[in-house]
């Protein structure tokens, strides 16, 4: 027997989020995004309430929570607003390559300083390397019992506000993927700087910017897992725990632009009819929703196979590319069907357009989705 139902803790929790995203979060979001406002106070409210960072072990002072929690979580607060979403999981996206490799010491200081209100980024994608991870050009030297780190990270999420960054950086470059090692470099350490807050598309109240290291000495201790080379897995190891995660988000994204759609094709009437009424109109709103019911499914099969311990690369490549895909497909045919109101900037199709694109590109674009199930597809073959 097939289970689809949420646990009595997750239906709780799902309703927690939705709460706190209806109270707290959509009606701020058209300012935030006017503004380019990071919404910092918002997002430690949400880290107070237990909505963020839920990963995290109990040791550590986190809840311990699967991804299947995660993912209820961030649908409530994609629904709200995509930029709040993004915004507020880039510590959790830090914290994976903690959680998974590393050493007990770190996950003590760094994740506990997350539970007790911090923020983390996590910076691998620079201005020559997005989706292809290996052309990265950072450097870590070893000099005795420190690392002496020189490079230039693009487009990190929170990266103003972050207390510490997760860095991948090559500690051999002339082996590969496996001379990569991950780094935990406090943002407060001689030779960081910050670049200027990106101006964005959409998702605008997120922090996006450059960050530069230049001759950052960090002590040994704060490689990650302790040893050289590992950096690489624990990324890989990442993503398959934030695209899940990052395909929630589209799914409360898209399910937000269909309700709006839905309610204003109610209102709204033509030729003597609501827009609903008319065949055309309804056969898009059934298109949206179906989409969204399947990229829901997918989300929770990734979800699943991560929290029973099975490898779920592919399912969450499926799950973040068609998410991803639906967000933007149903975001569009919501400004269509709202027609000229729905470009402009008075109603909120038009930011949660704008709001769905990036989640085509960014934790690997669809394109690379794609790629990485054809990977696993014909692995065995």
């Amino acid at each position: 027997m097939v289970d689809l139902a949420l646990s009595e803790m997750q239906v709780m929790l799902r309703e927690l989020a939705m709460e706190f995203a209806a109270a707290e979060i959509r009606p701020n979001a058209a300012d935030w995004d006017a503004q380019s406002e990071y919404p910092v106070e918002t997002i430690r409210a949400a880290n107070e309430l237990g909505l963020l960072n839920l990963h995290i072990p109990e040791d550590y002072g986190g809840a311990g929570l699967g991804c299947m929690e995660e993912v209820v979580v961030n649908e409530a607060l994609g629904w709200a607003d995509p930029g709040f979403a993004t915004a507020s999981y880039a510590t959790s996206l830090a914290c994976a390559p903690i959680i998974t490799g590393g050493t007990d010491e770190q996950k003590e200081q760094f994740l506990r300083r997350v539970s007790e209100g911090g923020l983390a980024s996590y910076a691998i994608t620079e201005p020559g390397a997005g989706s292809d991870v290996q052309g990265i050009k950072t450097r870590a030297v070893a000099e005795g019992d420190e690392y002496v780190i020189n490079g230039s990270k693009m487009f990190i999420t929170g990266a103003g506000h972050a207390d510490w960054f997760f860095v991948l950086g090559y500690t051999d470059p002339t082996a590969g993927y496996k001379g990569m090692s991950g780094f935990i470099v406090e943002a407060d350490r001689d030779g960081v700087e910050l670049g200027k807050k990106e101006s964005n598309m959409g998702q605008r109240c997120s922090d996006t910017r450059a960050v530069t290291f230049t001759d950052v000495r960090i002590p040994d201790s704060n490689i990650v897992g302790g040893t050289d080379g590992a950096g690489w897995f624990n990324a890989m190891a990442a993503f398959d725990l934030s695209r899940p995660n990052i395909a929630a988000h589209a799914v409360g994204l898209a399910q937000s632009a269909y309700e709006h759609a839905l309610q204003y094709a109610d209102e709204r009437q033509t030729f003597g009819k609501k827009l609903h009424q008319h065949q055309a109109l309804q056969f898009m709103l059934a298109d949206m929703k179906t989409k969204i019911e399947a990229a829901r499914l997918l989300t929770w099969k990734a979800a699943f196979l991560a929290d029973v311990g099975e490898k779920n690369t592919e399912a969450a490549a499926h799950a973040k590319r068609f998410a991803a895909d639906t967000a933007m497909e149903v975001t569009t045919d919501a400004v269509q069907i709202f027609g000229g109101y729905g470009y402009s900037e008075e109603y909120p199709v038009a930011r949660l357009m704008r709001g769905a694109k990036v989640m085509q590109i960014y934790e690997g674009s669809s394109q690379i989705q794609r790629m990485i199930i054809g990977r696993e597809i014909t692995r065995n073959l």
